[in-house]
């Protein structure tokens, strides 16, 4: 029960972008087309679960064992960025197009503060192996329902006709902080389910 409590939280309540604003750059950057964010939600969903698992072993064989924990963000930022390689690679020869389609946001990837932000969560929460990987991999749900959720709502504004000005970015704007509101609606989801299980 506890995992899923962990899964629905990390989508709905505590959404990485809409509650806790990290990986703002590729949800405004990466979200005009549906197939894009979905894409870019497969490719961060992948790296972050990965990365999780690989720094939450980092920190506890290694650093904190060593007494280097002061190196906490330093090494995850190598582990992720070297995922982020393998990741790139892997899509150029599997998925050419949508290589193509993310172009410059996939290596965003490597300095998206969501993937390196779920990594240290997960310490400071202190998440076993099993619930940092749960997390991780909701969070990403979170983060592609996100990007993808505000993909469909800007291919509409496309087809609409809208101020001069309201275009662009400024649309775009008003439009993530209403998506924000609205995700809010989720806030009291959490503590009502553990209630319900008999949790609290």
């Amino acid at each position: 029960m506890q995992y899923i409590l962990i899964f629905i939280s990390a989508i709905f309540v505590n959404n990485i972008i809409l509650s806790q604003f990290l990986g703002i750059c590729p949800f405004l950057g990466v979200s005009k087309k549906i197939d894009t964010s979905l894409g870019m939600g497969a490719a961060v969903a992948f790296v972050m679960t990965l990365s999780t698992v690989v720094t939450w072993l980092v920190q506890i064989y290694i650093l904190n064992p060593l007494g280097l924990q002061y190196l906490q963000t330093l090494s995850f930022i190598l582990i992720i960025a070297a995922l982020v390689q393998m990741v790139e690679i892997i899509l150029k020869k599997v998925s050419p197009a949508l290589y193509q389609a993310l172009g410059i946001y996939l290596p965003l990837i490597t300095t998206n503060c969501a993937v390196l932000g779920v990594a240290i969560l997960v310490i400071q929460k202190d998440f076993d192996l099993i619930q940092s990987m749960v997390y991780a991999f909701s969070t990403a749900v979170g983060f592609a329902l996100a990007m993808t959720v505000f993909a469909g709502i800007r291919e509409q504004l496309d087809l609409v006709r809208l101020p001069k000005g309201m275009q662009g970015m400024a649309i775009t704007m008003v439009t993530a902080g209403l998506l924000s509101l609205a995700f809010m609606g989720f806030s009291g989801l959490d503590s009502g389910l553990r209630r319900l299980f008999g949790l609290e």
